[in-house]
């Protein structure tokens, strides 16, 4: 068994070895120690000396090491205390440095400076020779100082919004359009990714916040709202009872491009523009793209050259933004985009739906409108076509009234076509287009006719009765004129491409429906389905707008407002008799 004495020596001896941590001058951390903790040190060292003095038997040799732990326990508190103070001025000195700001790098200078730009402002500034100015490109995000110098490279931002390119000026620079709040068209240089890269107009690039260079960039889109590459096979043959309409439009723009050397020779210029107007339904738009479908294919039979249409259809209310010089850039774009293509040989046609909606009359005085500045885009737009050869422009309107002036003179839009309701004969013509030989037919009727055809005659011949019948069910509304006649409408005067397509459409909906509860495969459009459906598409379709402006009722009906007093429409009752509503 150890000793009293023996076990003394030991905690002696482990007391020493502790001690040693604090020895050396540097208690085991190395380099010049506070003053406290010198302190501490030789205290310890003066204290291990007496315990070396003492025995350790003696009474107070066991105060002495109680003493040397105490002072290590105050030690180690010590350091702990330092530490977290050291952390606590680190983070203050951290908390009270100025912030930097960030900027963006615009160019460097031969005498070694930067120039950058925070917003609006421009900034020539030193740079910190830690920085490799070298290696900065434009549009790279620097941090400045208080003294605005570059002191550190952030590079490049990663964020940023897209704008449209209104224009690739010749020096490199892109104008870009104010297609967002608050923003207005400014000029803008590339940034280093796009000192080569081939940006049109239309196309959309990604900004650095500052708006100061053009960081990416990303192609033109051609959405459906603006463009309709692709044409639908349309002939002649398939635009029925608009034979005078076709012809002018044959005229006016076929020729010019099928026999240029004879427009050369006489010193005539082909027309630019031309205008189709007239009721709704009756074939305007169908007329223009089949004006591209014909011309083209006529183009490419003549000079041998695989030559193809690019169809704009541009739908007049999408154009149409309530921010500043949104509309007009738009307007812009489409006619830049079609001098590109045109330049690259297509046959481009600019098909502008509901003009009226953009292009309307100007208004002047206190309140004005979008078309203030629209209406004068579109006609600078029309004057820069003189020079191409392949570029025409359709416009479509049922109120051709409402377009200004400026636009429908002579030298923009040259030639204005009416396109009429269907006659009697033009309303057999688009029957035949829609019940055509590929459609099911009542097989009862075939039979009894013989064949298909004579069925398809007879069920033609029967609709184009039924609708230009003048019957007391026939009767639609009166028109009261100032001279004191009166003028009875019928169905047929009333009658349009859009209301025959609709009223086949039912038929055949009345014998799918049939075939479905017969549950018989032979069924098909009877003279009892189309009959059911003229009269539904009459009941239903009022025709008339709901509104008691009597100006919009007559241009409806091909009246003009000034010849007529009121309009009263026709209610039919049971059999033949009739009730007079006077409407207006």
């Amino acid at each position: 068994m150890p000793s009293d004495r023996d076990r003394n020596d030991r905690d002696r001896n482990e007391s020493r070895r502790g001690g040693n941590n604090y020895g050396g001058g540097n208690g085991g951390r190395g380099g010049a120690l506070p003053r406290s903790q010198e302190t501490n040190v030789r205290a310890l060292s003066v204290l291990d000396e007496i315990l070396e003095s003492t025995d350790p038997i003696d009474p107070n040799y066991q105060y002495l090491l109680l003493l040397r732990h105490q002072l290590e326990i105050d030690e180690r508190q010590f350091l702990e205390a330092q530490e977290a103070i050291e952390k606590y001025d680190e983070a203050y000195t951290k908390l009270t440095q100025p912030a930097n700001r960030v900027a963006v790098f615009l160019s460097k200078n031969e005498d070694g400076t930067a120039n950058v730009a925070m917003g609006d402002n421009d900034w020539y500034t030193n740079v910190d020779p830690n920085v490799d100015l070298d290696a900065l490109q434009a549009g790279t995000r620097v941090k400045l100082n208080e003294a605005m110098a570059v002191v550190g490279d952030l590079g490049p931002a990663q964020n940023g919004q897209i704008v449209k390119v209104a224009e690739a000026l010749a020096d490199g620079r892109l104008r870009i359009g104010g297609d967002m709040q608050g923003m207005n068209t400014r000029v803008v240089v590339r940034g280093e990714a796009l000192k080569d890269a081939a940006i049109k107009t239309g196309a959309e690039v990604r900004m650095e916040p500052n708006f100061r260079v053009a960081l990416e960039t990303f192609p033109a889109k051609e959405t459906q709202d603006y463009f309709l590459d692709a044409v639908t096979e349309i002939p002649w043959e398939k635009v029925g009872g608009q034979q005078e309409a076709i012809a002018v439009i044959k005229d006016a723009i076929e020729l010019p491009l099928l026999y240029p050397e004879l427009y050369e020779r006489f010193g005539k210029r082909p027309l630019k523009g031309i205008l189709l107007y007239g009721p709704p339904g009756c074939g305007k738009t169908l007329i223009g793209k089949a004006t591209a479908y014909n011309i083209t294919r006529e183009y490419k039979s003549r000079t041998k050259r695989d030559v193809k249409e690019y169809f704009m259809y541009i739908n007049g209310p999408k154009i149409l933004n309530m921010w500043l010089g949104e509309s007009e850039r738009q307007v812009r774009e489409i006619f830049s985009t079609a001098r590109e293509k045109a330049k690259e040989g297509y046959l481009v046609f600019i098909f502008i739906d509901e003009a009226e909606s953009i292009l309307r009359t100007r208004s002047s005085g206190r309140f004005t409108n979008i078309s203030n500045t629209v209406v004068p885009q579109f006609c600078a737009e029309m004057d820069g076509l003189v020079s191409l050869e392949n570029v025409v422009v359709m416009l479509t309107s049922n109120r051709p009234d409402y377009i200004d002036p400026a636009v429908l003179r002579p030298e923009r839009i040259d030639r204005k076509v009416k396109v009429v309701r269907p006659d009697r004969q033009s309303t057999k013509d688009i029957l035949a287009i829609y019940l055509h030989k590929d459609l099911p037919l009542d097989y009862k009727l075939v039979d009894e006719q013989g064949g298909p055809e004579k069925a398809r005659q007879i069920l033609i011949d029967k609709t184009t009765d039924l609708i230009w019948s003048k019957t007391h069910e026939t009767e639609f509304i009166e028109v009261y004129l100032r001279n004191g006649s009166v003028d009875t409408l019928y169905w047929k005067d009333l009658v349009s491409g859009a209301l025959l397509t609709s009223l086949v459409e039912r038929a055949k909906d009345y014998a799918i429906k049939r075939s479905i509860d017969v549950k018989s495969t032979k069924e098909g459009v009877s003279w009892e389905d189309l009959e059911r459906a003229v009269r539904t598409e009459y009941k239903e379709n009022e025709i008339f707008p709901k509104t008691d402006n009597l100006e919009d009722w007559l241009k409806l009906l091909d009246y003009e407002p000034e010849n007529v007093v009121r309009l009263n429409p026709i209610t039919p009752k049971k059999g033949s008799q009739v009730t007079r509503r006077n409407v207006i």
